[in-house]
């Protein structure tokens, strides 16, 4: 349902409509002199008098040229219109911000300490210098600073397996580790596989460092081995009455 309102300055009469004027809190500009009026208080009956119709005033507000003069100064636009929520601005306390801060803060350290706890050997090889510091706090929270132990980084270049003509039973391996880290490593572990004429395994044995390392290389296992080097061992040891007809070998670093 339309309305009819009357401008305050030129008393010219206007349809409207109701969202129009609930637009702007009532405020309209006058599609024929510019002026802005209050179109709820210039509301008349329709029918009541003669009234000359002009387009509605709404359209002036988008007619460049039916301004308002300059020196006409345009009331500042009401709107009644609730805001939602989300776009209010809440100002943030002082409090409420120290406290995330120093959430974001304790979050941040302690995914530092979690990364230097994981990596700690690395950290301690790639920079000796850490290493003191590091020492000092695994005493605290009771862990063990290793050297580096990355078995994607070590591997056996060269195995062989022979009879020891000396012993019947005896066998002797033969083997070169190479470290291609760039940093020192611990010592692997190593799994020996004797297998019969199908592949099957028949012996399994594992030798730990103390059992294949000779005394002087075991008396300075602390440095472990050199970055980018090898290792030759020779292992002998008693198989016993099997009859093996082949073997694997592989490395690993127990947990």
């Amino acid at each position: 349902m339309s309305l009819v309102t009357r401008c305050s300055e030129c008393a010219t009469a206007f349809r409207v409509q109701r969202a129009q004027l609930a637009a702007r809190g009532g405020k309209v500009r006058c599609g024929k002199c510019g002026a802005v009026f209050d179109g709820v208080a210039g509301l008349v009956e329709e029918g009541a008098e003669l009234v000359r119709m002009e387009p509605s005033p709404q359209l002036g507000l988008f007619d460049p040229s039916r301004r308002a003069p300059a020196n006409q100064e345009e009331p500042p636009p009401e709107d009644d219109a609730p805001v939602p929520e989300f776009l209010l601005k809440h100002e943030v306390e002082p409090r409420s911000r120290l406290l995330w801060g120093s959430l974001v803060f304790l979050a941040a350290t302690a995914l530092a300490a979690q990364v230097v706890y994981r990596y700690r050997t690395e950290i301690a090889a790639l920079a000796p210098g850490t290493r003191a510091g590091l020492a000092a706090a695994c005493q605290v929270v009771h862990c063990e600073l290793t050297l580096p132990r990355r078995p994607e980084l070590m591997s056996i270049d060269s195995s062989d397996l022979q009879a020891d003509a000396r012993f019947d039973s005896m066998i002797v391996l033969n083997a070169v580790l190479r470290n291609r880290a760039p940093f020192a490593q611990d010592f692997p572990a190593l799994e020996l596989t004797l297998t019969d004429e199908r592949d099957r395994p028949v012996v399994r044995k594992v030798l730990v460092p103390a059992q294949y390392l000779d005394p002087a290389r075991l008396a300075s296992r602390a440095q472990g081995i050199a970055p980018g080097s090898e290792m030759a061992l020779r292992v002998n040891f008693d198989a016993g009455r099997v009859k093996a007809i082949g073997y694997r070998l592989y490395l690993f670093f127990p947990q």
